[in-house]
C-alpha cells in the first residue's frame, strides 16, 4: 500500500489557494480567473495558486490535501450565484473569504452567449483591464490580511 502524502503549510504546497469561477464565459468569470492568475503573478507561487475547482468535488487527495494545508482558501466569483464558492464548501473546504465581483468592484454580468450570431467578437473584448486590475487588488488584499 502506497505511503499517504502528508501536506503541510508552506511544504510542498502553496500558502493560499485561490479557487476562481470561469462563469460560463462572461464577462465576470473571465475577469475573475484572469485577476486570480494576475495576483499569483504578483504574490508568486510560494504564496499563492490557483486550485483546481473542479478537483474538489471529486475529491483529488493532492488537491484536497493542499488545499486543507493551505493557510488561506480564497474563491472568486463573478456573479452572486457564487458557485466557485459553494463547489469548495460543499466539498468540506473551509473558505477564508469569497470574493463576489458584481458586489465588489460593482461588475455587470454580460454573457457572451448573447454575441452568439453574426459578429462574434473575441473573449478579450469582453473583459475591462481596470476590471481585471481592481478584482487582483481585491484577491491580494484578501490574502495578505491577517
Amino acid at each position: 500500500m502506497a505511503e499517504q502524502q502528508r501536506w503541510e503549510a508552506g511544504v510542498n504546497t502553496h500558502e493560499n489557494i485561490i479557487f476562481s469561477c470561469f462563469g460560463g464565459l462572461s464577462n465576470t468569470g473571465i475577469t475573475s480567473a484572469l485577476a486570480s492568475l494576475e495576483a499569483v503573478r504578483e504574490l508568486g507561487l510560494n504564496k499563492a495558486a490557483v486550485g483546481c475547482l473542479t478537483a474538489l468535488p471529486v475529491k483529488i487527495p493532492s488537491v484536497m490535501g493542499k488545499t486543507k494545508a493551505a493557510r488561506k482558501v480564497i474563491t472568486v466569483d463573478g456573479c452572486p450565484q457564487e458557485c466557485a464558492r459553494k463547489v469548495a464548501e460543499q466539498a468540506g473546504i473551509k473558505v477564508s473569504k469569497g470574493i463576489v465581483l458584481a458586489r465588489g468592484i460593482s461588475m455587470k454580468k454580460k454573457p457572451l452567449h448573447e454575441d452568439i450570431g453574426g459578429d462574434l467578437k473575441g473573449v478579450m473584448e469582453y473583459v475591462s483591464q481596470d476590471d481585471v486590475k481592481k478584482a487582483k487588488d481585491l484577491i491580494v488584499k484578501a490574502i495578505m490580511e491577517e
